[in-house]
């Protein structure tokens, strides 16, 4: 049978662990037809409510993470660059006061590239920012429009030169594969962009989400998206191009030069704890997983009833929390340390190679290449042009891996169960 929640001294380990906070910031200027994050529209905001309830809920959650260094804040959203400059400013000072912070404490803003907001950078960086994180998404101002944003290519040139001279740390989204996209256009795009003098690069292919605008309109056939296809092909082009700019990917969408990679993301898919605060928020605390409720109406009543904005927390067993973190680890480049994150989360081992063998005695093939895992010592990874097809794993049911013949499932991959 499965064993019990992780072991009380494997919770008492991660007492040890550094620690990330995550805080969500719900509202928008407008929703974009691709988006399926918890983002809102509201005709009005009151920033001294939202402050409050948010230094409630992040004070929650620090008095059950006592002591732990705190190593990175993420504003996300939403668009957080909305936020009052005082709020961010308030919230940054309170987790100071909650917890020691490392000395390179990085704190990570999402923006959007709005006039409006980008005259904001300066001071959120006097409030503590120290990296921006800016949607430019596209350089071509009918891509910007078919992805429903509200700034212009210019805009976002203007927005990106305001962010570099108010911050030393600098990333940008971009979104391609969409609707025509080619290798030539998108080669033309990808040296611009590694040509700005930023550090990082966040490079995500459209993809259409369940209950979004663009779902609807791709079931109307309004439009086509791009098909495998030409999509893999723009994913490997991605990949040689940014490693040959200095830009290699450390995690399938992100690139960044060394040692600039987002410490705050590494936290996630190294299956780190960090603390959720926020609308719709995830945490992961000490083996619970915690979420906050999404509507944010709902959260500011949760919190002046509760003192927090928690709808949902779960105890994770052993189990659990190793395949948890085996698919999050696979989505970087580094790869995971098996014996090393079994010892952790307290699991006999993570990969069963015997299993493995037993239903695959032969390496199965995609499109004439071996399908196999590369192991070096104590490393674990899967080969490159797997990551071309993340897709095929990410929605499965069983929670862990399936190829194009559904043979590698979690019975093939599994943690022991005792």
């Amino acid at each position: 049978m499965a064993s019990l929640a992780i072991q009380p001294q494997m919770n008492a380990a991660r007492t040890t662990e550094g620690l990330a906070l995550y805080v969500h910031w719900p509202f928008c200027v407008s929703k974009c037809p691709y988006c399926d994050f918890n983002s809102h529209v509201r005709a009005s905001i009151d920033q001294g409510e939202w402050r409050d309830s948010l230094l409630a809920d992040l004070a929650h959650e620090a008095g059950l993470l006592p002591d732990r260094q705190l190593n990175s804040i993420f504003f996300g959203g939403g668009t957080p660059s909305l936020m009052e400059p005082s709020t961010a400013e308030a919230i940054i000072a309170a987790a100071h006061d909650h917890w020691p912070v490392a000395d390179d404490l990085e704190i990570t803003l999402e923006a959007n590239p709005n006039s409006a907001e980008a005259a904001r950078f300066a001071d959120l960086a006097r409030a503590g920012v120290n990296r921006i994180s800016l949607g430019l998404q596209s350089f071509d101002d009918r891509s910007l429009a078919f992805l429903g944003r509200a700034h212009s290519a210019e805009e976002g040139i203007t927005a990106l030169e305001a962010a570099q001279s108010a911050v030393d740390r600098v990333s940008f989204d971009l979104i391609y594969a969409l609707p025509g996209d080619t290798e030539a256009g998108w080669s033309e795009t990808l040296k611009r962009a590694l040509g700005l003098g930023t550090e990082h690069l966040s490079l995500y292919q459209l993809t259409i989400e369940p209950g979004t605008r663009f779902a609807t309109m791709v079931a109307k056939h309004e439009f086509e998206p791009l098909d495998s296809d030409a999509s893999a092909a723009l994913f490997e082009l991605t990949q040689n191009l940014t490693l040959a700019g200095g830009f290699p990917a450390y995690e399938i969408s992100n690139h960044a030069r060394p040692g600039a990679e987002s410490r705050h993301n590494l936290a996630y898919w190294r299956y780190r704890d960090y603390a959720g605060v926020g609308p719709g928020a995830h945490g992961r605390r000490t083996g619970m997983r915690t979420v906050r409720h999404k509507k944010p109406e709902n959260f500011l009543a949760a919190v002046t009833r509760n003192g927090h904005g928690i709808v949902e927390e779960e105890v994770l067993t052993r189990e659990e929390a190793a395949h948890e973190a085996l698919v999050m680890g696979l989505r970087l480049a580094e790869g995971i340390e098996p014996e090393a994150l079994a010892q952790r989360l307290g699991v006999e081992y993570i990969v069963d190679a015997a299993t493995w063998m037993k239903y695959n005695p032969a390496p199965p093939t995609l499109d004439g290449q071996d399908f196999q895992f590369v192991a070096a010592p104590n490393r674990f990874q899967l080969p490159d042009f797997f990551e071309l097809h993340v897709w095929a794993w990410r929605d499965n049911p069983n929670g862990a891996f399936v190829d194009w013949n559904n043979k590698v499932t979690c019975e093939q991959l599994h943690v022991q169960e005792e």
